[in-house]
């Protein structure tokens, strides 16, 4: 698993240079904060997530079934599955303390960066009150 890398990703370099484009800064992973966002607007209060597909259980009814009928099922199964509940345990803490959390799919970034980092900027835009 040394291949699966928390910081740096392809995805998270997509999204940072089209955010960059648009003349937006940010700060990366900060430790301070409930799940430690990829992005975050500390001003605007915004932390971004860029979720791999696989470890964050995207379509997670089929990927479920899937991961049943393989080997080592039910370790699979409960990590994908803890993986989520932490992912909505981060999400509530951070919306309890004031911030707008945007999550992204990986193949989402990957196929349009640029989407996404629109999306962002209207975010953090209408909660600087510029929007």
């Amino acid at each position: 698993m040394r291949g699966n890398r928390k910081k740096g990703t392809k995805p998270e370099v997509l999204l940072r240079r089209a955010l960059r484009r648009r003349g937006l800064r940010y700060r990366l992973h900060a430790g301070d904060l409930p799940g430690s966002p990829d992005l975050v607007f500390r001003s605007a209060k915004v932390a971004v997530f860029c979720d791999g597909d696989f470890w964050h259980g995207r379509g997670w009814r089929a990927l479920k079934a899937k991961l049943e009928r393989r080997a080592n099922a039910g370790y699979w199964v409960a990590k994908i599955a803890a993986n989520r509940a932490r992912d909505a345990k981060t999400q509530r803490a951070l919306t309890a303390a004031g911030w707008t959390v945007m999550r992204f799919w990986e193949a989402d970034i990957c196929a349009d960066a640029d989407a996404a980092a629109a999306a962002v900027w209207g975010v953090v835009m209408d909660r600087l009150g510029e929007g």
